[in-house]
């Protein structure tokens, strides 16, 4: 793609990949509270929580770097996000 449609496309893709990541951050906010509480009384981190929270963060620094020209790599859900997920699973 060249790159005055790849420049208009980062707008249907910062539109739609800003409202989910836009969603995906209230739900992380709710999950930091929760693994603050959890933290306060179980005197340990959930894991899981906190990987949940390393993948949106991962892929917010995706938008980014793909908004800001940085790089042509499309960021969630215009590539798969079962490529960060597998580094949890191990």
């Amino acid at each position: 793609m060249n790159e005055k449609k790849e420049a208009l496309m980062r707008i249907v893709v910062g539109i739609v990949s800003g409202i989910i990541l836009g969603l995906w951050k209230g739900l992380i906010q709710v999950i930091i509270i929760v693994n603050f509480f959890y933290t306060l009384f179980k005197n340990k981190r959930h894991k899981g929580l906190a990987e949940f929270c390393e993948i949106w963060n991962t892929q917010l620094y995706k938008f980014l770097r793909y908004m800001s020209f940085n790089t042509n790599d499309r960021p969630f859900p215009f590539t798969e996000l079962s490529k960060n997920l597998e580094k949890f699973k191990k």
